[in-house]
């Protein structure tokens, strides 16, 4: 027996892996995912007394999932080989149920997996539990988080109640929408040990703003609501939005951009250049005006005031469709 650390985040194994141990969690918390795309689903979280990594102790297939550390957690080693070398005292008949359950448990799994991918085939996250969820973390927050400054901290296990018993939730759709926030920098969870987490919202104020928008967006009768942003064409409206500030507005409150400006340096500015000709289906959506051509350059009128906050919605919608698909 070999005892070995697995620091918060790193694998124990990963799905595909050639088996050599099977392990018994000590301390900690593991979570056994499945990878999807370029994310992962959480099947199942063990702590300290599981045992995870037994199946292949029989036909040493490759492993059929992933094992994270949730947090800094401790196992126990068993290889293989030793517990094959004190296997071969037990009588046959004893051999033979083990395997037999062991079999019967790996096609168990497959159909169980089997179940769960037509399942994630359909969409995990549709955009009316995507706004509950984020509706449930402004809510818990405003109500019974503390300020930090411009942050408010969240309570964990009120926002876990919560979500569970009130809103009747999935804790682990709101645990993958935090990780989600988190990489998009509108979130922090800081790990406390023993199971604690300090959760920040980092942007409160806009992330209230979005879910009221995005109610009033997918409520409206399908034929009053404005189309959606496509993601190249968020890109261009970001673009836009960017090169407006620099304008002084004119009387009515529109600013008149540049398109060749905007054409020009948005590689420089931005990364990514934003041609002339892919500001048009914005145009054509009226959310800029039509081009004006003056004085040998091609300008648009914009609203900043409705481009500047609806160019971050959509772009949060698409980045969350990304990463939590």
């Amino acid at each position: 027996m070999i005892d070995l650390k697995v620091p918060r985040d790193k694998y124990l194994f990963r799905e595909g892996d050639a088996p050599d141990s099977m392990y018994i969690v000590k301390s900690g918390a593991l979570a056994v995912t499945k990878s999807k795309g370029s994310s992962e689903v959480v099947l199942t979280e063990i702590g300290p007394g599981s045992v995870v990594g037994e199946m292949a102790l029989f036909d040493m297939k490759p492993r059929s999932a992933n094992v994270r550390a949730l947090r800094d957690s401790e196992v126990v080693s068993l290889p293989y080989q030793n517990l094959q070398a004190q296997m071969a005292n037990l009588p046959l008949w004893v051999h033979a149920i083990m395997k037999t359950l062991s079999e019967n448990l790996r096609e168990a799994n497959k159909k169980i997996r089997l179940l769960e991918n037509a399942a994630l085939d359909q969409e995990r996250f549709p955009p009316h539990v995507l706004n509950k969820l984020l509706s449930i973390f402004n809510f818990i927050g405003a109500q019974y988080g503390t300020k930090e400054g411009s942050v408010t901290l969240v309570p964990q296990f009120r926002l876990r109640n919560f979500t569970i018993q009130v809103f009747q939730e999935a804790t682990n759709k709101m645990t993958s929408l935090l990780q989600a926030l988190q990489s998009l920098g509108y979130v922090k969870v800081e790990d406390l040990g023993e199971g604690k987490q300090k959760i920040s919202n980092l942007d409160p104020q806009f992330l209230f703003a979005f879910v009221d928008w995005y109610n009033d967006w997918l409520f409206k009768p399908e034929r009053d609501r404005p189309a959606p942003v496509e993601p190249q064409e968020v890109k261009a409206l970001a673009a836009l939005a960017h090169f407006a500030k620099k304008i002084e507005p004119d009387a009515r409150g529109f600013r008149k951009v540049n398109l060749g400006d905007v054409q020009n340096d948005s590689m420089k500015e931005l990364g990514d250049m934003v041609k002339v000709e892919e500001v048009n289906p914005l145009v054509d959506k009226k959310l800029v005006s039509e081009k004006i051509m003056m004085d040998g350059a091609i300008f648009v009128h914009v609203d900043l005031n409705l481009i500047g906050p609806l160019s971050r919605y959509w772009k949060l919608i698409w980045d969350l469709k990304k990463i939590l698909r």
